[in-house]
C-alpha cells in the first residue's frame, strides 16, 4: 500500500461572490496579496463551474458515452444550489497541473490561508490524490 508521501495534492478556494465575479470576470484586479502569492508559485486558479462547463460541452461535442462523470456533472452544472457552490469555488493549478507534491500544497495552503477575508478567500482546503478518499467516478455498465 501506498504511504501518503505517494499521493499528489490539490488546493482549492472558497471565496465571496464577490470575489468570485472579479476572479471570472477579470482575473487581473484580482487582489493583489493574491496575485503574489499566485504568481510566486507559478499558479493560476480555474472556477469549478467553469471547467465542469468544459467538461459538459467538450463530452456533448465528442460523445458523452466516453465521459464517465458526464452525467453527474452535467446534473451539478443546472442545479442552482450546487452552480451557486461551484461559482464560488477554485482549484490552484500550479504549472498547469491540477495536482502537485505535498510541500507545494502545504506552503499554497498556508499562504492562501494567511489572505482569508482580505482577499475575499472564505475556505482553503487541500485534497489528496488517494482513490480511498475522493469520490470515484460511477462503475460503467457493458
Amino acid at each position: 500500500m501506498a504511504n501518503s508521501d505517494t499521493w499528489l495534492f490539490q488546493i482549492r478556494i472558497t471565496v465571496s461572490p464577490e470575489a468570485a465575479a472579479i476572479l471570472r470576470g477579470d482575473p487581473q484586479c484580482m487582489h493583489p496579496a493574491l496575485r503574489d502569492v499566485l504568481r510566486r508559485h507559478d499558479a493560476s486558479l480555474t472556477c469549478q463551474f467553469d471547467a465542469f462547463s468544459d467538461y459538459v460541452n467538450e463530452a456533448e461535442r465528442l460523445g458523452p458515452e466516453k465521459y464517465p462523470l458526464y452525467q453527474w456533472t452535467r446534473e451539478t452544472i443546472e442545479n442552482p444550489e450546487k452552480k451557486a457552490r461551484y461559482l464560488r469555488s477554485f482549484t490552484v493549478y500550479v504549472d498547469g497541473d491540477e495536482v502537485y507534491p505535498r510541500e507545494i500544497a502545504d506552503l499554497l495552503q498556508t499562504e492562501l490561508s494567511a489572505l482569508a477575508g482580505a482577499a475575499g478567500i472564505e475556505r482553503v482546503v487541500k485534497f489528496d490524490s488517494n482513490p480511498a478518499n475522493n469520490p470515484q467516478p460511477p462503475k460503467r455498465e457493458a
